[in-house]
């Protein structure tokens, strides 16, 4: 189970985007700022709300890529135009994505970032071999 760190200052889209990444398998760990959860918890990847009350997100990615350079962080926003993308990218951010939420669109980019395929039961398993049928778990000569 991956561990992702959901900064959000909004209590029902903390709720609602926790909730819904938990029944996809991920563990969840929520913060209104998460510099120093994010590097007491070490998540595999953080999803970052960009404005955030008292230190914004832009600047609270700045100091968490200062302090652990190679986590993921994706840019939650509300804003939408390419240059606020460029700035999220320009403070540290390795992808960015807008609110609403549309939840298989950031999957995609959160299996990304992890070096994941896909969620569906079984994506992860090998290939079978050149004339073999998959059947259920195994595999079948043909």
């Amino acid at each position: 189970m991956e561990k992702i760190l959901l900064v959000e200052d909004n209590e029902m889209n903390r709720d609602m985007l926790s909730r819904r990444l938990e029944r996809k398998g991920y563990e969840v760990i929520c913060a209104l700022d998460g510099v120093v959860l994010a590097q007491s918890e070490d998540p595999a990847l953080i999803l970052m709300d960009m404005s955030l009350p008292v230190l914004d997100g832009w600047e609270a990615t700045r100091r968490i890529r200062a302090a652990k350079p190679t986590v993921p962080i994706i840019a939650l926003t509300a804003h939408a135009m390419s240059s606020d993308e460029q700035k999220a990218k320009e403070a540290g951010c390795d992808d960015y994505d807008t609110k609403p939420v549309e939840l298989a669109r950031l999957l995609a980019k959160m299996e990304a970032l992890l070096g994941k395929s896909s969620t569906a039961p079984g994506a992860n398993r090998p290939l079978p071999k050149p004339g073999t049928l998959l059947s259920g778990d195994a595999s079948v000569p043909l």
